[in-house]
């Protein structure tokens, strides 16, 4: 196994990825939406975060996050939205011995994609990603059509125009 260093910033703003493990034909997250606003509720009350942006798809999930100016602890937060998920869905997936061996369920990847927002160019680059998404994915033509977004927040504060990346050439800060 590779030697993977995680980069711990306190305060600092970083975009995550965060996926079921077994993602092939699944929409749990969109079936439970409830469930999961609520493990995000739970887990900011007691550990806060800013959200800039997040976007839930069926499978996965992208966000923009930055944590209190002393903290870096964001494994914690994601380790609690992932437990107060699972524990608030029923206990009826398939799982590894492996899984059961740890007393694990089967619905996340153990691990997730993080990514520590460097500069502002950087963090547009990411927020266009996130709210990109679901068009990329071909969910929805239009980004605006995706109702499990940040986006309508942010069209609502006058950071996007509702018709955002709905031209020709959708986003010009965009990457894949």
């Amino acid at each position: 196994m590779p030697n993977y260093r995680r980069a711990w910033t306190p305060g600092g703003t970083y975009f995550f990825t965060v996926n079921l493990w077994r993602r092939k034909n699944s929409a749990l997250l969109l079936d439970h939406i409830d469930v999961l606003r609520d493990a995000i509720r739970w887990t900011r009350n007691r550990y806060p975060f800013l959200i800039h942006g997040w976007v839930v798809l069926p499978d996965h999930m992208h966000c923009i996050l930055t944590l209190p100016e002393q903290d870096a602890d964001y494994a914690l937060r994601w380790r609690l939205i992932k437990a107060q998920f699972s524990k608030n869905i029923d206990d009826d997936e398939w799982r590894l011995a492996s899984r059961q061996m740890r007393g694990e369920r089967g619905i996340w990847q153990r691990r997730y994609w993080e990514h520590l927002i460097l500069h502002e160019q950087d963090f547009v680059a990411h927020m266009n990603y996130v709210h990109f998404n679901p068009v990329k994915h071909g969910l929805v033509a239009r980004v605006c059509d995706w109702p499990y977004s940040t986006f309508h927040r942010l069209v609502q504060s006058g950071v996007y125009p509702r018709d955002w990346a709905c031209k020709a050439d959708p986003v010009a800060n965009y990457h894949d």
